[in-house]
This record gives structure tokens, C-alpha cells and sequence, in this order.
């Protein structure tokens, strides 16, 4: 005859496991369930990311910062009155028209005060802005 302590001892393990069991299954499903969703979420991070780098390339070939030819640099003259003259016209902050040409709104003060010239880069946006309409730089402004 069985030691009664050993069988109940024995039914004891095997309902502890058939619970736990039926407990850890629900868990096991959610996290496989979460693996998956994640794993779809990374897929499409990376495809938004591709695109997002696409769209930035195209966007910097269609015109991204303001550029003057050489040709057009060679004859070209600053004059303080002229900047602001230009930044009247387009009807634009010294900080607006700053983020237009790539400069600080402090160095567009330097510039209209006549206590600073620009340097070749900036020059060159100075020239390539005098062909923008005040339409154009809205819409470049908005774009950054």
C-alpha cells in the first residue's frame, strides 16, 4: 500500500504544475504577441526613416539654401543699405531674413549698420536672395 503522504504529496506537484502551467501559457502568448508588434513597429521605423531621408535628399536638390552663381558673384558689391533694403522689400524680420540666408539676426544688424561685411558664403546667399519674391521666401521660411 502507498504511503499516503507520497501520493498526496505527488497530487499536490502535479495541480502546482498544471496551474502554473495554464498561468505562464496566457503570459507566454502576450509577450510572443508584443515580440511580433514590436518587430512590425521596427519594420515600418525603418521604412519611414528611408523615406524621410529621400524626401531631404530630393529637397536639398529642388533648393535648399540660397546660392548665387560665380557669375553673378563677381560683380556683385555689398552695401549695407541694400540688405536692408532687400529685407523691406520681402517684408521680413532681421530674424527671419537671418534663417533665409543661413546667418545670425545679430550678424543681418552688423550687416544693415555697416559694422560688418559678409563673408563669401553669406555674400553669395545676399546675391542669390535679390532674385527671391517675397512669395518664395514664405515658403522657404516654412519649408525650414
Amino acid at each position: 500500500m502507498p504511503n499516503i503522504v507520497t501520493v498526496l504529496r505527488e497530487e499536490i506537484r502535479r495541480l502546482a504544475r498544471k496551474e502554473t502551467k495554464a498561468l505562464v501559457e496566457s503570459t507566454r502568448k502576450a509577450t510572443t504577441q508584443h515580440r511580433r508588434d514590436i518587430a512590425e513597429l521596427k519594420r515600418n521605423v525603418a521604412a519611414l526613416q528611408k523615406e524621410v531621408a529621400a524626401l531631404r535628399k530630393m529637397e536639398a536638390k529642388r533648393g535648399g539654401k540660397l546660392q548665387a552663381r560665380d557669375s553673378e558673384l563677381e560683380g556683385a558689391r555689398f552695401s549695407s543699405k541694400s540688405v536692408r533694403a532687400q529685407r523691406k522689400r520681402l517684408g521680413l524680420s532681421r530674424n527671419d531674413f537671418g534663417r533665409l540666408l543661413g546667418v545670425s539676426s545679430q550678424s543681418i544688424y552688423n550687416w544693415e549698420n555697416d559694422e560688418a561685411r559678409p563673408r563669401d558664403d553669406a555674400m553669395a546667399a545676399l546675391v542669390a536672395v535679390r532674385k527671391v519674391g517675397k512669395r518664395e521666401a514664405e515658403r522657404r521660411l516654412e519649408m525650414m
